[in-house]
């Protein structure tokens, strides 16, 4: 861990909850040592105390998530849960500095000593500390790392607990995914000059440099596909050459939806509703399904018992696809890759939803917890999702949607209107 990098630009920590600190984390990765980042919560040596801490936090997280779904109590029980990181109202604008209960327990177990094994671990070569979880950027100025502490965020708002007791007094410096953040960090107490307008960091090879060559060869296919009508191309044509030039006459593929579920594993039975929906579809070669189930064996053997219900056989590549690894960075570069043929994203409303900046118009699952909350607030306020209507009858509504050329307009709006560059813009901060 305290190997001199290869351009060692930056320490990259994140934490095991979910996939969204480590996704985030992923496309940041080469600024470390040896292109690595270190897990707060499970890395080599982690003194028992620590691990234990986070274990609990860690299991309630999935605990809670897939709870939800149990009739009458599992909704009660989330919202419960959820309460304790609401994010309340923007408007009207005014102080929200005061720290709030769950927040003074964090402070109280740091107080006794959680994370400090970490941040000494990492002290010695005093580079920029890069973390995407709040807890673990304050566990490094509270243990005062020597160097800088950036804390990148995940989401479209953030809740009170992102920012440290004392707002006003803090080192921590925020690249904040949106302006909305920007913003909202402000109402916390963060000094201006301590908000960094970054963007959410996607990953490079889905971008391709300044140039972003490999984001516009994408989006020339992906436009074909998603308006078989040449509806919006017509209207639009000017705006679309300006940015792509000419469009293939074909693609040279089927309209490929990938339905993601959570790190959980919650929400699986939608991607199962989508493809029954679309089976005839499927079978006949118009439509390709990506089913992704990340990491987790249990939702991958519940995929490929359904699809083979469907009279789908293994191994699962002709028409429907189960997308998963062994290892969550492995899984992260397949996932990365999948996304280059992809022309519809399906999943709720997670740190996925930035992904609307690569092209990608989004399908919304129901939201999970409040920050998800915003986060389809931000996808509809951009005009670069829907709510998903009932995957029963995805068989007639997403086709009338693509003869309407509406996903093709909200692929548009996303590329163009959201932030791309974020990963080059963290690297130039940390540079400067």
């Amino acid at each position: 861990m305290t190997k001199e990098a290869v351009g060692g630009k930056a320490w990259i920590v994140a934490v095991s909850m979910g996939y969204g600190h480590q996704r985030t984390a992923y496309s940041l990765r080469e600024l470390s040592p040896d292109g690595k980042v270190l897990n707060a919560n499970d890395y080599e040596g982690i003194p028992a105390k620590d691990k234990e801490i986070w274990s609990s936090a860690t299991y309630l997280y999935g605990f809670i998530s897939r709870f939800k779904r149990v009739p009458i109590i599992g909704p009660a029980t989330f919202a419960t849960y959820d309460r304790l990181q609401k994010i309340l109202s923007l408007y009207p604008k005014r102080d929200l500095s005061r720290s709030t209960s769950s927040l003074k327990r964090i402070f109280k177990f740091i107080g006794h000593g959680w994370g400090k094994d970490m941040v000494r671990r990492l002290r010695d070569k005093k580079l920029p500390f890069i973390t995407t979880f709040f807890m673990t950027a304050f566990m490094a100025e509270e243990f005062d790392y020597p160097g800088d502490i950036f804390c990148v965020t995940a989401d479209a708002d953030v809740a009170r607990d992102w920012v440290s007791l004392n707002p006003k007094r803090t080192r921590i410096k925020y690249c904040a995914s949106t302006s909305r953040v920007f913003e909202r960090l402000k109402l916390y107490g963060i000094k201006e000059e301590n908000i960094h307008l970054t963007g959410y960091p996607l990953p490079k090879e889905n971008i391709g440099g300044a140039s972003m060559k490999t984001l516009k060869d994408d989006m020339r296919m992906r436009l074909v596909n998603l308006d078989p009508t040449e509806k919006y191309i017509s209207d639009y044509g000017p705006v679309i050459r300006k940015n792509f030039g000419k469009l293939p006459e074909s693609s040279g593929r089927p309209l490929t939806i990938l339905f993601s579920v959570g790190g959980a594993g919650a929400q699986k039975e939608i991607g199962i509703d989508i493809v029954r929906s679309l089976k005839d579809d499927i079978k006949n070669k118009k439509i390709r399904v990506i089913l992704s189930a990340g990491i987790r064996r249990e939702t991958v053997d519940y995929f490929a018992s359904e699809l083979k219900q469907m009279e789908f056989k293994e191994p699962f590549n002709d028409g429907v696809e189960i997308l998963w690894a062994i290892g969550l960075w492995d899984y992260f570069a397949k996932f990365n890759k999948a996304l280059r043929t992809t022309d519809i994203l399906w999943t709720k409303p997670s740190e996925l939803s930035f992904y609307c900046a690569l092209g990608i118009p989004i399908i919304i699952a129901p939201p999970i917890g409040s920050q998800e909350d915003f986060n389809r607030e931000w996808l509809l306020t951009m005009g670069t999702a829907m709510d998903q209507y009932d995957p029963h009858y995805a068989h007639e509504w997403l086709f009338d949607y693509l003869k309407d050329g509406w996903f093709a307009e909200a692929a548009m709006h996303g590329f163009l209107d959201a932030e791309k560059m974020g990963t080059y813009h963290i690297e130039e901060l940390i540079t400067k």
